[in-house]
């Protein structure tokens, strides 16, 4: 037979300052786990949420990012005759090639960092149909102006609608602002090809981006782009290349739980006090709990789920204090292009149950010595101090 519950909730609540204190050490670990894994997910959400099934990446073999590719004139007319690319409804193989370049920009806290320029074709607004132009325009072909993702324009220096910074060797003027709905392009800034190519001393590509006519068409594409000797480039479906780029996000994982180990082994301990400290308190109470039939086993289980309760309020609070991040831009560096990536603090229900599983494992653990304590007390010791 089990102790009911209200026996647990009643103490609880009578030792409120106790309960508070505790609770306060477990929320305070469970906000930091949630919102330094919530980096985390950010970083993997928007590299992951960035690959159309279609598009195909053609770079040079053996590197990891676009931008460390280099793809000649001849390389890329030969990919733009690749079988299984669509084409436009005029015929036109529906083709971008883009070319790369990193820039080194002061943000808004003072500290610089690499900037990703991409030099795009007009087809990219096509094939990335996530970006779009919210103000102002997109630039025009020919020209010294450049769009830059609204992201950026909010995090950097002399990156607003108007401004007029280098990008290279010369000045462009952000003629537009775009949204790239969560995705990689929002760490960027776009211009035509050409003249960034002009601007980077630049005669080659850094990489040519195809849309395949169907599925089975992508693997077309990739099989052909490697088996040609002429090309001596390999090609990768867009959603593979962005998925091999959320290792970034393995450092801030394991930074993450390093901290939640280290902080949680402190709040086992205070768990563990508290415990204790209810436990020579109720010495008599756990005697009378005993002589009315109640087993060891009884009693070791509602000290338990008394630890995990307490846990768990802890745990519920952490969750609420750490959502107010939710959404909130911040960036890291993207260990594969080198550059900036900006990404969103992204708390989901999934992870806010980690942090609750988070919680129950440490009231579990700083609970279960007390507990066993409590239901080994013998039972003439405790009815001596009624």
């Amino acid at each position: 037979m089990l102790i009911p519950l209200k026996y647990n909730a009643r103490y609880l609540v009578t030792r409120w300052k106790s309960t508070a204190v505790t609770a306060g050490t477990f929320a305070l670990v469970v906000a930091t786990f949630i919102i330094v894994m919530s980096l985390a997910q950010g970083i993997e959400q928007a590299l992951a949420a960035t690959g159309n099934p279609l598009n195909v990446i053609i770079m040079r073999s053996g590197v990891q990012a676009d931008s460390q590719s280099e793809i000649t004139m001849e390389q890329y007319h030969v990919a733009c005759n690749v079988p299984g690319v669509a084409r436009s409804t005029g015929g036109e193989p529906l083709v971008a090639p883009e070319i790369v370049t990193l820039v080194n920009k002061p943000r808004n806290d003072g500290k610089a960092a690499y900037l990703q320029i991409r030099g795009i074709h007009p087809n990219a607004f096509i094939l990335r149909p996530s970006v779009r132009i919210v103000e102002g325009r997109t630039f025009q072909p020919g020209l010294r102006e450049a769009i830059v993702s609204r992201s950026v324009s909010n995090r950097f220096k002399n990156l607003h609608l108007g401004d007029r910074p280098r990008l290279g060797r010369g000045q462009f003027t952000i003629v537009g602002i775009f949204d790239a709905q969560g995705t990689a392009f929002d760490s960027e800034v776009w211009a035509d090809g050409q003249e960034v190519m002009q601007e980077s001393d630049r005669q080659w590509y850094s990489s040519v981006v195809v849309r395949a006519q169907d599925q089975a068409s992508v693997e077309t594409i990739k099989a052909y782009v490697d088996k040609d000797r002429r090309l001596k480039l390999t090609a990768k479906d867009e959603a593979q290349y962005y998925n091999e780029q959320t290792k970034t996000a393995k450092p801030v994982k394991a930074f993450a739980m390093f901290l939640a180990v280290t902080m949680a082994i402190g709040a086992c301990l205070a768990g563990m006090n508290t415990m204790y400290g209810s436990v020579a308190s109720r010495v008599s109470e756990i005697g009378t709990l005993r002589i009315l039939g109640f087993t060891p086993t009884a009693v070791l289980t509602s000290f338990l789920i008394e630890s995990v309760c307490l846990a768990l309020l802890g745990g519920a609070i952490g969750c609420v204090a750490a959502l107010p991040i939710n959404g909130l831009a911040t960036g890291t560096t993207n260990f594969d292009s080198f550059s900036e990536i900006t990404f969103y603090f992204t708390i989901t229900p999934t992870l806010m149950l980690k942090g609750m599983t988070f919680a129950a494992f440490m009231g579990l653990v700083g609970g279960f010595l007390p507990a066993w304590s409590a239901s080994r007390q013998p039972i003439l010791a405790a009815l001596r101090q009624l």
